[in-house]
């Protein structure tokens, strides 16, 4: 199993929710988050984001970028459907431009769904 960790654009959510379901992932879980990696404020005034959103470094001494927000999905999936739910990713959040984000993909050693008790890929995946 892994676990898919993406850092997207908060515009891009309701685009990656349709683009996975779509791929056969209906399960996932969201979060806001904020972060800075080379894209700029510009890119959020042109795209009509609240700029009020974004924070201040908590280092007063600290000069850069502000932190901008963002959203990070989390799933987890068995090992053969990791290229899929990854492709799916790439294609709903693709601009070309710096700030489209990251996925970081790690290995998963065990899954329990609770209401059942099953463990493995059948507790993450209808498809099993």
């Amino acid at each position: 199993m892994k676990e898919i960790c993406a850092i997207i654009r908060i515009d891009k959510i309701n685009e990656t929710k349709r683009a996975l379901a779509d791929a056969g992932f209906p399960s996932v879980t969201a979060k806001k988050c904020v972060g800075r990696g080379k894209g700029n404020v510009e890119y959020l005034i042109r795209s009509n984001i609240d700029t009020d959103e974004l924070e201040e470094s908590s280092n007063p001494s600290e000069k850069g970028p502000k932190l901008m927000p963002k959203r990070m999905l989390v799933i987890v999936v068995p090992d053969s459907r990791k290229d899929k739910a990854v492709e799916a990713l790439i294609k709903s959040n693709q601009t070309g431009k710096q700030g489209d984000g990251k996925i970081f993909v790690m290995p998963v050693l065990d899954a329990i769904r609770v209401r059942t008790g099953e463990d493995g890929d059948a507790a993450i995946d209808e498809q099993v």
